[in-house]
């Protein structure tokens, strides 16, 4: 019965951290049409695409060559950072799959469990917690292009501990799943 509402909770945690991953996947299109796109305009020797009177977050007053080879950056960073934690809820991170692909069902567990506590949840709280600084140091200067690229830089830097939350929030339910899985008796205390 408590193993069955910790697995529970485990799986709810990993499912709600991996949806804003399964949503940002998406930005893989946005991201190849902003790489055709900068092809293109390379080719036609376009360096400024437009202009306007307002500030508009992110890009500013204008959207140039260089703004557009940093958006790019920008949607792989946002990608990435968001999509980590749905990769681990999928368990399609990396691993050392050579050595882990042999090991007994139990052990596997073991090493699930040791990964989780000591390696991830720590590197998501350490990393994360610098990163508040990071993403404060960016406001608070008003960090932006210095050669007439984006603006607002915070806006994406703030996505690194977003993912990092994410990320351990997964982790934490990979770990309740793991813990429920190994404390179950006979072949159940297997992982999807």
């Amino acid at each position: 019965m408590l193993l069955d509402r910790i697995e529970k909770a485990g799986r709810v945690l990993s499912l709600a951290a991996a949806f804003p991953g399964r949503v940002a996947a998406w930005l893989i299109l946005p991201m190849i049409g902003a790489v055709l796109f900068s092809v293109v305009a390379s080719k036609m020797r376009w360096g400024k695409f437009g202009s306007w009177t307002a500030d508009l977050p992110v890009f500013g007053t204008e959207f140039t060559a260089i703004g557009l080879a940093e958006l790019q950056w920008h949607l792989f960073a946002m990608l990435v950072m968001l999509c980590l934690a749905y990769a681990v809820e999928e368990r399609r991170h990396v691993r050392v799959d050579m050595i882990y692909a042999s090991l007994p069902d139990r052990l596997k567990l073991v090493v699930e469990l040791i990964g989780g506590l000591l390696l991830l949840l720590p590197f998501c709280t350490v990393i994360g917690w610098i990163s508040f600084g990071f993403v404060e140091f960016s406001f608070r200067t008003g960090e932006g292009s210095d050669y007439g690229g984006l603006q607002d830089r915070y806006l994406i830097k703030a996505v690194l501990p977003v993912g990092l939350f994410l990320l351990g929030l997964s982790g934490l339910g990979q770990v309740l799943t793991t813990l429920s899985a190994l404390f179950r008796p006979g072949p159940q205390g297997t992982m999807k």
